[in-house]
């Protein structure tokens, strides 16, 4: 499997709609291909179509056989593009670190991090009870392991 002009067709497809980008390119066993795109209002069916007959009609199945799975990633999916970050600003996000988890409301996407924020019920400073505070912490790309929108019915 040429991998070099897949990618080539994948980025011609792509560059026909600034808002869609690429989230993931595998090159599986039995010469399936699998790539998963998004765009920053969604990606409708029918652009994952014109993908996939972008990259399928310029390749010749005589020469190499293939499968080729052109999909938008699921709810499941964790965010792994900067863009995807941008896309759920004001949606609850849970992020994992190397030593702590958070959730909050994504409020920032930085140039090299995000802000999270969060309501917690914290014990008053003088006196008995607790009141409620606004917590924030920033988190940098490279200190994210995973990073998951959560989904609130």
């Amino acid at each position: 499997m040429n991998q070099d002009r897949v990618k080539q067709l994948l980025e011609e497809a792509l560059s026909e709609n600034e808002s869609l980008f690429l989230i993931d390119l595998k090159f599986l066993p039995n010469n399936k291909i699998q790539v998963i795109v998004d765009g920053d209002s969604g990606i409708p069916l029918s652009e994952c179509v014109r993908i996939s007959r972008n990259i399928e009609h310029n390749l010749d199945r005589e020469e190499e056989d293939f499968s080729l799975e052109v999909t938008s990633p699921d709810i499941s999916h964790p965010l792994k593009v900067k863009r995807q970050y941008n896309k759920n600003l004001n949606r609850i996000v849970k992020v994992k670190t190397e030593t702590q988890e958070f959730e909050g409301t994504l409020s920032e996407v930085k140039d090299d991090s995000i802000v999270l924020k969060w309501k917690a019920r914290e014990p008053k400073p003088i006196g008995k009870g607790k009141h409620t505070v606004e917590k924030m912490v920033e988190v940098t790309f490279e200190e994210i392991k995973e990073a998951k929108v959560k989904i609130i019915f």
